[in-house]
């Protein structure tokens, strides 16, 4: 059991018994803004290791993260932790959708741009080490963290390696960003 950030596929995207009404309700807030509905691309071929699909655990304590991201104050925190759901469509402000999903009475609906900027931010303010997998597709920053941190520690020292829950979120928000900007999908919580 846990909480898990995962793609929606496009059959689930507008499917109610799956991600209830948030879906149509996205639909009618982008319209509101002049914005066309949401069309979620469908996956054309799955195969380990080609990013097409993304699903992380987020079995690490999150809290610590969060207050980093709040003392930056400079956004970090709304744009990686202020959503429920992550779209690669570009929103002046979050959307926040009187609808239920899977943790919150509300739903959030963030942008992956302004994500990505502040993870990368993020990711360079820590140093974070190169090897952390790219092209995610089951619990593989999980597992990196789990099984070749300490390792790459050695090799590539820095501030990342003072709070591994810090650099385990810092590293798993860059990479759903940077997977929901190249598959055009979108991210949730399950």
């Amino acid at each position: 059991m846990g909480v898990y950030l995962v793609s929606v596929e496009a059959d689930d995207w507008l499917d109610e018994e799956v991600l209830g009404p948030v879906g149509r309700a996205v639909d009618t807030a982008l319209a509101g803004r002049g914005l066309p509905p949401f069309v979620c691309p469908p996956v054309t071929e799955f195969r380990a290791g080609s990013g097409r699909h993304f699903e992380e655990k987020m079995y690490r304590p999150l809290s610590g993260f969060s207050r980093f991201c709040e003392e930056l104050g400079d956004g970090t925190a709304e744009a990686l932790v202020g959503w429920d759901v992550l779209l690669p469509v570009g929103l002046e402000a979050p959307l926040v959708l009187p609808v239920e999903c899977a943790y919150n009475d509300v739903t959030a609906v963030g942008d992956a741009h302004r994500a990505l900027d502040a993870a990368r931010r993020l990711a360079e303010l820590l140093a974070l080490p190169p090897g952390i997998p790219e092209r995610c597709d089951n619990l593989e920053i999980g597992n990196w963290f789990d099984g070749r941190a300490d390792a790459a520690a050695v090799a590539s020292p820095g501030r990342w390696t003072e709070d591994l829950d810090i650099a385990f979120y810092a590293a798993l928000f860059l990479r759903a960003a940077e997977y929901t900007l190249r598959t055009g999908r979108p991210l949730a919580y399950s």
